[in-house]
């Protein structure tokens, strides 16, 4: 029989985000939390046990834990978020279109990558996508349900409709690919710019775990990406646009960049140029770090104005956003775990001292998992703040064209809706 609700469905959301993003908790910490009274949690996570969204587990009497010594009263339920409720992650680069599957516990259920031959267009990616994704759902667990498709995309992304403005590595111009996507699928689809994903992944699960205000920049395939998080927010901007470090000015007599400008961070500092001198393939961070461990003067001259330019770059966004933590991911993680502690001593020497004293620059912690897990948490946009499982496919055939800017400035801000 069903429980009758008896619940505010804004409290039902805010438990199941503590813990989807803590991980199993303890009744006893939900209701420190929240501040609601124990009866009241106790009711909010029976009902997301009835919805399959959490499960609880009960410790044996006489169990010690955190919220209690061994021996002292009832132990408290431990709550976890379901591992068969999924979203799919999807992210695509000018080589790659890769589609997982990863559940409300964060567990990766499942992967796969379809290398492309040349860039792929946006019809070719949706065609990808859907082909991915149905096999993937096809070998699924019968109990797996998917509730929705967040895609990271290395380009300027309208987070109302998931229309991409501007990709110029993959070559998309106002290209809406939500939408489409949606159609294809029949799931509620979010696309966003993959470095404010990535950057919120590493602000929830990752080396800025907790982080309230942080800088990250990932070097990948398509360049390199920036995303900002402030007070505990993402900094969005007035359309979504805003974290584009990868076209920071950092040299003077530097490179033309695609986009017009001369001496951005990710002509000065690209992961091609790393790998055409070290010899090591594309995809390989591994073989990058152990070709630059091994030295070589041409390597090491890359590296140089490499590294100045990164330096440069960071110093431009601590006199901007004043960081507590910079995240470096892909090839600039690598980057930055050869030369040491060399970035943080050159942004030092460059930087007003007051703005450094409690600065680190840190390597992404996610590694290859960054953008996945900051797609997945866009999938679970609808889930995390309904707190409700979709009543159909159907009705969430496509992303609504309609939000209001509360809605808009929510989609950015917390890289849950869009």
């Amino acid at each position: 029989m069903a429980r009758t609700a008896t619940t505010t469905p804004g409290n039902v959301a805010r438990v199941l985000r503590i813990v989807h993003e803590s991980g199993p908790v303890t009744r006893a910490e939900l209701t420190r939390q929240t501040g609601l009274n124990r009866s009241t949690v106790l009711a909010l996570v029976g009902e997301l046990v009835e919805r399959g969204l959490v499960h609880e587990e009960f410790p044996a009497a006489g169990t010690a834990g955190a919220d209690r010594p061994a021996g002292v009263g009832r132990p408290s339920a431990v709550v976890r978020a379901s591992g068969d409720v999924v979203a799919a992650a999807v992210t695509v680069e000018i080589d790659t279109v890769a589609v997982a599957l990863v559940a409300l516990d964060g567990t990766m259920r499942d992967r796969l990558v379809e290398p492309q031959p040349s860039v792929p267009s946006a019809a070719v990616a949706v065609d990808a996508v859907a082909r991915l994704l149905d096999v993937l759902t096809g070998r699924a667990a019968p109990e797996l349900q998917l509730v929705g498709v967040g895609v990271a995309v290395p380009g300027i992304v309208r987070v109302e409709d998931g229309v991409v403005r501007d990709a110029p590595h993959l070559g998309w111009r106002d290209e809406p690919f939500a939408g489409p996507l949606a159609e294809r699928l029949g799931l509620p689809v979010r696309a966003a710019n993959d470095a404010n994903l990535g950057a919120w992944a590493e602000r929830l699960y990752g080396s800025a775990r907790g982080v309230d205000d942080l800088v990250y920049l990932n070097g990948g395939a398509s360049g390199i990406g920036g995303g900002i998080v402030s007070a505990g927010r993402p900094f969005s901007g007035a359309d979504g646009y805003a974290g584009e470090l990868g076209h920071t000015f950092v040299a003077a007599n530097g490179i033309r960049c695609h986009c017009g400008a001369i001496g951005c961070l990710e002509t000065e500092a690209s992961r091609g140029t790393l790998t055409a001198v070290t010899g090591t393939p594309p995809d390989d961070l591994d073989a990058l770090a152990t070709a630059l461990a091994a030295g070589h003067d041409a390597v090491d001259r890359v590296v140089d104005r490499q590294v100045t330019a990164l330096a440069t770059a960071i110093r431009n966004a601590i006199h901007t956003v004043d960081p507590q933590v910079v995240v470096l991911g892909g090839f600039l993680g690598v980057l930055l775990g050869h030369v040491g502690d060399r970035v943080e001593d050159d942004v030092r020497a460059q930087t007003m001292a007051a703005m450094t004293d409690r600065l680190r620059i840190v390597p992404a912690e996610l590694g290859r998992d960054v953008l996945v897990r900051g797609a997945a948490e866009l999938g679970f946009a609808d889930l995390l703040r309904d707190g409700a499982l979709p009543t159909t496919s159907g009705a969430a055939a496509a992303p609504a064209t309609d939000h209001t800017t509360s809605d808009r400035e929510d989609a950015v801000e917390e890289a849950r809706s869009a």
